[in-house]
């Protein structure tokens, strides 16, 4: 009785939920399809290039297909010093990475913007190696979550349209 109470429930609640124009986000009718046919371009440096490659594996840019939008960033980068050390050294920093993002219809239309903002830290090393991969280790993480926070953007203004 239990049973064919919960069944008559759940079709009871997909039927409702059908009739009242609900789409899911990833779904094929929602605004994950369009995800794939975003081609993304960012400035000629390292952490453009890494965002680029973080948005791409975000959206699941399909290659074969031709684009629907053009997905243009502008990033910039901002670093200060957290702690001291007695000989005035840091020992951490703060990595700001701003992401200011235009995403453009190819075949014409209203064009969408946003800008989204990620801070990260990381420990600051004494030997030079180190720290170079400190920083760039501090570099992925923030490109990683810019490229989630502009996806999740990207998925709540294209579901608007």
């Amino acid at each position: 009785m239990r049973r064919l109470a919960a069944l008559a429930l759940a079709s009871v609640s997909v039927v409702g939920l059908s009739a009242c124009g609900f789409t899911p986000l990833y779904g094929d009718a929602g605004a994950g399809g369009s995800l794939s046919r975003i081609s993304v371009s960012t400035q000629d440096d390292r952490l453009g290039y890494r965002v680029r490659e973080q948005l791409e594996d975000a959206l699941g840019r399909d290659g074969a297909q031709t684009p629907l939008y053009r997905l243009e960033t502008q990033i910039t980068q901002s670093r200060r010093p957290l702690g001291r050390r007695i000989d005035d050294t840091a020992v951490r920093y703060e990595l700001t990475v701003r992401g200011q993002w235009t995403l453009n219809p190819i075949a014409g239309g209203p064009v969408m913007t946003g800008v989204e903002t990620v801070t990260t830290t990381y420990a600051a090393a004494d030997q030079p190696y180190a720290a170079i991969a400190a920083q760039q280790d501090g570099e992925e993480r923030a490109a990683a979550e810019l490229a989630r926070l502009i996806r999740l953007d990207l998925l709540r203004a294209l579901s608007d349209r």
